[in-house]
């Protein structure tokens, strides 16, 4: 199969070379000069040094290639994404196939200022009958690239594709499993961004690990509430793309979300933070889309609130925790 990774970042580099194991990849890089030096070097030093890139995959600066691919995968943030597919749809003229080349996307979060979800996005933006889904999981890109297992989910609202697309990715240390829930799926992969913040403010505030416990379990039950009002499936959430993107998340050194959290909780600005990392942490910028869709569909979300808090209204870190730990008592 031929497909075209879009976006030589981090997670973008690493799928290219786990898939080219089994597939002929061409992996688009928007960056100038990127292309070239990872033909060049066979590594994308820019963003994952120490990492080999197979001769099967071809990196490119040409975007008009993704027209040719038996199937797209979106390697971008969020932000990206609807951009990405305008340009896609833009290219459909170039493929045989109905509805254009199919596309997947790795992104996690909600769209700012809309709210909405990515396979939202795409909806608005691929032409009538596109196959289209969501890749999603616990995952640390570097571990992915190093060939260590990941287990993940394709989920898409055509049953048919999702299944057949898992099964050409699946293979390898890669194990891919399906869903028709993409709603669910990309509830979970947003949500679990904030809590991760939450969980590395406590742990960096040095409030040990039944905090942390609590932090975590809570965090799924709001994230679980959420979701089946957004039409998500709750067994969703008990899965990989709930639970376990969670426990990773928030839990994982690797984790940028809580990276930030930990260093909220030291008193660092956010500016400042942010601009230490070198890499988007989407959570900053989903916590206040979690908190307006929450209040549009009166959801109670008091980590997420509390997240909010501290990340635009300036509240302390270990005061955002107490007026949690002050909220009555009630039933789980």
């Amino acid at each position: 199969m031929r497909v075209c990774i879009l976006g030589a970042g981090a997670w973008g580099t690493s799928l290219a070379v786990t898939l080219a194991t089994s597939h002929e990849v061409t992996l688009y890089a928007r960056e100038d000069g990127l292309p070239a030096a990872i033909q060049a070097a066979r590594e994308n030093k820019q963003f994952l040094p120490g990492i080999a890139i197979p001769q099967a995959v071809t990196a490119t600066g040409d975007f008009s290639l993704a027209a040719r691919a038996d199937l797209v995968i979106a390697a971008t943030s969020v932000a990206g994404l609807r951009p990405t597919l305008k340009q896609l749809r833009a290219l459909g003229a170039a493929s045989s196939k109905p509805g254009g080349t199919p596309v997947i996307w790795l992104c996690k979060g909600f769209e700012a200022g809309t709210s909405k979800l990515p396979h939202q996005i795409a909806v608005e933006e691929l032409p009538a009958g596109a196959r289209y889904g969501a890749l999603s999981g616990p995952s640390f890109a570097i571990e992915v690239a190093r060939g260590l297992p990941v287990a993940l989910t394709l989920a898409s609202p055509n049953q048919d594709f999702a299944t057949q697309t898992a099964a050409q990715l699946h293979g390898g240390m890669m194990r891919v499993y399906s869903s028709n829930d993409i709603a669910g799926v990309e509830v979970g992969g947003a949500v679990k961004n904030v809590m991760a913040i939450a969980t590395g403010i406590a742990d960096g505030l040095g409030l040990g690990h039944n905090a942390r416990a609590a932090l975590i379990t809570r965090g799924l039950a709001e994230m679980a509430r959420l979701g089946v009002a957004l039409g998500g499936k709750m067994e969703t959430f008990m899965g990989l793309t709930g639970m376990g993107d969670l426990i990773l998340t928030a839990t994982g050194d690797l984790s940028r979300n809580r990276t930030v959290g930990l260093k909220l909780a030291s008193a660092q600005k956010l500016d400042d933070v942010l601009g230490s990392l070198g890499h988007v942490a989407e959570g900053v910028y989903t916590a206040r889309e979690t908190l307006a869709l929450a209040n549009q569909h009166d959801v109670d979300m008091p980590i997420t609130r509390a997240v909010c808090a501290v990340l635009f209204e300036g509240a302390k870190p270990r005061d955002a925790v107490a007026g949690l730990l002050a909220r009555e008592a009630k039933s789980e």
